[in-house]
């Protein structure tokens, strides 16, 4: 029996998807399998901490040896928007729209958050790195922006040794 999204684990196949990204392209995990991904969910675009976390990921590129991994953001926000905030920053990695809501619902991270008392839903910012098998082999939850994309780059080097 599937596990259900928010119960994903490491060693899990991570759940395919195909969602449109800035420049009005494509992204698809299936069409990424030989290279690791690293998958990383954040709140919304041009705001404060996931500006920070995208250039983070900018300066701090997952690379290890010569074999980079594919760096994927992913919101709710529209192309449009990604096109702007990839501008504006001048990142170069893809940015996934989810309008629809699927991929974060796959991957468990569209939840209840509560500011100030008020309870919505939203994006935990999560990160999620994916073996060139495509399997799920480590997941960071509730992601603090310090220090991550360096966590990342960390991991991706254990996954090659």
């Amino acid at each position: 029996m599937a596990r259900k999204a928010a119960e994903l684990q490491e060693g899990d196949k991570a759940p395919d998807f195909t969602m449109p990204t800035d420049g009005g392209g494509k992204v698809s995990l299936a069409k990424l399998k030989g290279k690791p991904v690293v998958l990383y969910f954040y709140p919304k675009d041009d705001t404060s901490g996931c500006t920070a976390e995208a250039c983070a990921f900018r300066d701090n590129p997952p690379r290890f040896g010569k074999t980079a991994a594919e760096v994927i953001g992913v919101s709710r926000d529209s192309v449009a928007s990604h096109d702007k905030f990839k501008k504006k920053y001048d990142l170069d990695f893809t940015l996934g729209s989810d309008e629809d809501g699927k991929v974060t619902e796959a991957y468990g991270v569209w939840v209840e958050k509560s500011m100030y008392g008020r309870k919505y839903m939203g994006i935990e910012r999560s990160t999620f790195l994916i073996d060139p098998k495509g399997v799920i082999r480590k997941i960071w939850r509730k992601v603090k922006v310090p220090g991550h994309a360096e966590e990342v780059q960390a991991a991706l080097k254990e996954l090659k040794a």
